[in-house]
């Protein structure tokens, strides 16, 4: 069941296409992100969502109620939508308690003033029910935010990179928290944010946008290991861009040979994008693979960042568990894990040395 849908959608700033969608789909229940680089669209879709822009083409819906087309446009105070910034946008006048209930004028005082108690209560904020938003830590305000942004039941929250004025370590832990809570609620999401890693870790499904258009949509370990370009591979994750030189049914490289399983119809291909957790760091020199030596070591906690170089003056940085930290200078061998090998024609869609041509997308 469908809660969000955009149907050939088109919107235009300057006469310059900012959002060309053929066709997305919010399921309900669901947390889908708009993942991009920016300018690529992903906030003008949320503010099409919303009410907040009309499309130049198509047809938008929620709850299989049309909200616009070329002959229907309904505002965002009708379309029950909840609506959640960066910024929080709270009320610097009104109380915490107020703040929540601004959304609530069709209901009785005694009802809104029950609802937005319940809600700062499933936030964890109903000790400060009286408080004003200058009173309150960032992480507190995103939770009043959250609170009134939900109080109305809206049939979608729209989130536009709620947590990204906050620090690490508490962006992480209010990420998890509100993850859980609209899971709890079963409440239908549609969040932009620019940040992959959040976008891996929240979602049902990533639409990854380009120049206003959806490169690839599905859930996150799809996107990430079937990329459909190396677009979409490099902005899902670290790649190493390794030379490579087709040599009948096998691409040769440094790394050793990497079978090309598919036909490229004569298009060429000059590099494979490897990453860097599908390079196996052998610390102790193997004669059957291939050796470098290592040039840089960076612990980054959990894990080290190696960069090895080859005789041939390529390199390729590698994880390796930071126990396993190498010393500058060392000498080591390398395998590959072809499951993080992908090779894409120039130009031409994704074709994985591990599938079949058929199952490429």
């Amino acid at each position: 069941m469908s809660n969000l849908v955009f149907s050939n959608v088109r919107h235009q700033y300057d006469g310059i296409n900012s959002v060309d969608i053929e066709y997305l789909e919010v399921g309900t229940g669901k947390l889908v992100c708009l993942l991009g680089p920016s300018g690529c669209g992903k906030s003008t879709t949320l503010r099409l969502a919303a009410g907040l822009e009309s499309p130049l083409e198509g047809e938008i819906s929620i709850g299989g109620e049309v909200m616009a087309n070329e002959k229907i446009f309904v505002g965002p105070e009708d379309r029950r939508v909840g609506l959640m910034f960066q910024d929080y946008a709270l009320f610097p006048h009104l109380t915490v308690a107020d703040n929540v209930a601004f959304g609530l004028s069709h209901l009785g005082g005694e009802e809104r003033r029950a609802r937005a108690e319940a809600m700062l209560e499933t936030v964890g904020m109903a000790s400060s029910a009286q408080k004003y938003p200058h009173m309150l830590s960032g992480g507190e305000q995103q939770r009043v935010a959250l609170a009134r942004a939900l109080a109305p039941s809206p049939r979608i929250m729209l989130m536009d990179e709620p947590f990204s004025g906050l620090d690490a370590v508490l962006r992480n832990r209010l990420r998890d928290e509100t993850l859980a809570l609209l899971k709890e609620m079963g409440t239908t999401v549609l969040m932009v944010t620019h940040d992959p890693e959040e976008a891996l870790r929240m979602a049902d499904e990533i639409v990854l946008m380009r120049a206003g258009k959806i490169v690839q949509q599905g859930p996150g370990g799809e996107l990430y290991n079937r990329p459909v370009d190396a677009f979409v591979a490099s902005f899902l994750g670290d790649v190493n861009r390794v030379p490579a030189r087709q040599n009948g049914e096998f691409f040769e490289t440094d790394l050793g040979p990497v079978p090309a399983t598919a036909a490229l119809n004569g298009e060429s291909v000059t590099n494979i994008l490897i990453r860097p957790e599908a390079i196996r760091f052998l610390p102790v020199v193997n004669p059957d693979a291939p050796t470098g030596e290592v040039v840089l070591s960076r612990n980054l906690g959990a894990y080290s960042l190696v960069d090895v170089q080859f005789e041939s003056g390529m390199r390729v940085t590698v994880r390796v568990a930071s126990m396993y930290q190498p010393n500058l200078g060392e000498s080591c061998s390398l395998t590959l894990n072809l499951g993080g090998v992908f090779i894409f024609p120039e130009p031409g869609n994704g074709i994985y040395v591990d599938k079949p041509i058929s199952n490429a997308n």
